[in-house]
């Protein structure tokens, strides 16, 4: 009875582990964070991070506790109401009063450098999502082209073939 018992329950441990997964990453998903947002010492350039790659200073990476390796974050300062796009590579930040480390090319395009911090919406994006999808009827209406065909054979002898001698006396 209890091996009975034992094997259902390992059974059941798979589908209960991969649901938690499920709504973990749902629950991730429809969130936005709201917090502060710091970013990387330029002294760190080049030095391993946690998913193994190399950090680079001028690209769009950056530090989260809690998404997977490789989401990519929708960044918004809502100061400046600038916007970036980020991939999660490391782990961080480690202190309580932030919430994501960025790169440094993902911080000066939303002007948090001068400041060393500023508050943040992160939202995660999904590129299948299309941000924007004008009504069908207000599409403009594209022309259609008129487009001639030449065939090739109108021209026997490209020009760079052709004699220097003949060239000149047909220019006659």
């Amino acid at each position: 009875m209890k091996e009975l018992l034992f094997s259902l329950f390992l059974a059941a441990c798979p589908v209960l582990f991969v649901n938690a997964q499920e709504a973990a990453k749902a629950e991730l998903s429809k969130s936005i964070l709201i917090g502060n947002a710091s970013y990387y010492a330029d002294i760190l350039h080049g030095r391993k991070m946690a998913n193994g790659e190399r950090y680079n200073k001028d690209s769009m990476t950056c530090a989260h506790l809690k998404f997977p390796f490789g989401t990519m974050l929708k960044v918004r300062n809502p100061l400046n109401d600038r916007t970036v796009i980020v991939r999660v590579t490391d782990r961080g930040p480690f202190s309580k009063r932030f919430i994501i480390d960025l790169s440094r090319a993902a911080a000066r395009e939303l002007g948090i450098i001068a400041a060393g911090f500023s508050q943040v919406e992160i939202t995660p994006y999904h590129a299948g999502q299309v941000p924007y999808r004008a009504e069908e009827d207000s599409l403009p209406e594209i022309p259609e082209l008129d487009l001639q065909y030449t065939p090739a054979a109108t021209y026997p002898d490209p020009i760079w073939q052709r004699d220097s001698t003949e060239t000149a006396q047909e220019e006659k």
